[in-house]
C-alpha cells in the first residue's frame, strides 16, 4: 500500500479543525455525538484524511460506548495497531495504515467472530452508502 505522507499545514488546511485533531493530533470525538454513531446504512466507511476503506458496515455494532465500534477491519492491510500507554492507559490505537491518521482504539470485548470492539472516532471516517 503506498503511504500518504503531507506536512502538519497541509493536513490541518485540507480536514478542517474537528477531523485534524482527531486525525492527526490523537483527540476523541465527545461520546454520543458523532455523524456515524448511529448510521445504520449499508456501505463502506473510509478514513477521512485519506480515502483508505477501512471498514465494511456489516461489521458494525451497538456497543453502547458512543462511538461507532466495528469488530474487524475491512482487510489487514487497511487498519494498522499500535500499542498506546497516554493518559495513564496500556490501549491498542488503531492507525488508517495509508496516512498513519488516528483512528481510535482496540478493545478485546467484540462480538464474535473477532471478540474486538475497534472503537472508532467519526471525525476519522468518511460513508460511502452501498447503492
Amino acid at each position: 500500500m503506498k503511504k500518504i505522507t503531507k506536512t502538519d499545514a497541509e493536513w490541518r488546511s485540507e480536514l478542517g479543525e474537528e477531523k485534524y485533531q482527531v486525525l492527526r493530533k490523537k483527540a476523541t470525538d465527545r461520546p454520543f455525538t458523532g455523524e456515524y454513531v448511529d448510521n445504520k446504512e449499508p456501505g463502506t466507511y473510509y478514513c477521512a484524511g485519506c480515502g483508505n476503506a477501512l471498514f465494511e458496515a456489516t461489521t458494525k455494532f451497538d456497543s453502547g460506548s458512543g462511538w461507532p465500534s466495528f469488530f474487524e477491519p475491512l482487510s489487514q492491510e487497511s487498519v494498522r495497531e499500535e500499542s498506546d500507554s497516554s493518559h495513564g492507559m496500556q490501549r491498542l490505537e488503531a492507525l488508517c495504515n495509508k496516512c498513519g491518521g488516528h483512528l481510535g482504539h482496540v478493545f478485546p470485548d467484540g462480538p464474535n467472530p473477532t471478540g474486538l470492539r475497534y472503537c472508532i472516532n467519526s471525525n476519522s471516517l468518511s460513508f460511502k452508502k452501498l447503492m
